[in-house]
């Protein structure tokens, strides 16, 4: 799956990479920053995404596209296709062009949304990579666990530096009969769900 990362895609990866290295050392603000995932947890995620059963699979919180590059490859690998969320104008703008870029259109549906009015309408979730802002997790999660099919994949980013804020949350999949769940420590902590 990953040999298959073409030129556009590692280029686009490093010009995003050093965008958003340079929007931390610049201050500036949070909700502006791309502040996406490390390498090693989009190859995480792209294995876990091949590995999960029938269904749809979800991303809330596209940013500028680099975590869904690294699940398209795994779209590609399953013959599956993304369906990724963004609310924000800039950031819908910036993953647009990700996906043109490097030619991943037929595989990632963008949606310049708020996806927590569009959940109520999602079935037979198969994986999610939820990775927006923090407060709102708990109301994704109640949202995406009761619509995930059977073996269906849930993962959290930031389980681990934003642990004081997701606390709540993690305890509720910790102790939720309809998961099994861990936090593993990989990038900045990531919360999987597999749905029982």
């Amino acid at each position: 799956m990953f040999h298959s990362i073409s030129d556009a895609m590692l280029a686009r990866m490093q010009q995003l990479a050093a965008t958003d290295a340079k929007d931390r050392d610049d201050g500036t603000p949070r909700l502006q920053r791309l502040r996406q995932i490390p390498p090693e947890v989009g190859k995480f995620i792209a294995i876990l995404a091949a590995s999960s059963p029938a269904g749809n699979w979800l991303e809330i919180g596209a940013s500028a596209g680099y975590s869904a590059m690294w699940l398209s490859l795994a779209c590609r690998e399953t013959g599956r296709k993304l369906r990724s969320y963004e609310i924000l104008p800039e950031k819908v703008r910036l993953a647009r062009q990700t996906f043109e870029f490097t030619g991943i259109n037929e595989l990632v549906e963008l949606i310049h949304a708020d996806a927590l009015e569009h959940l109520a309408n999602c079935e037979d979730i198969a994986f999610c990579f939820l990775d927006a802002e923090k407060e709102v997790y708990e109301r994704f999660y109640e949202l995406i666990v009761p619509r995930m099919v059977k073996g269906g994949i849930l993962v959290a980013d930031n389980a681990i530096n934003f642990e004081q804020i997701l606390r709540p949350m993690i305890n509720r999949a910790l102790q939720d009969d309809r998961v099994d769940a861990l936090v593993v420590p990989i990038g900045q902590g990531e919360l999987v769900c597999r749905r029982r």
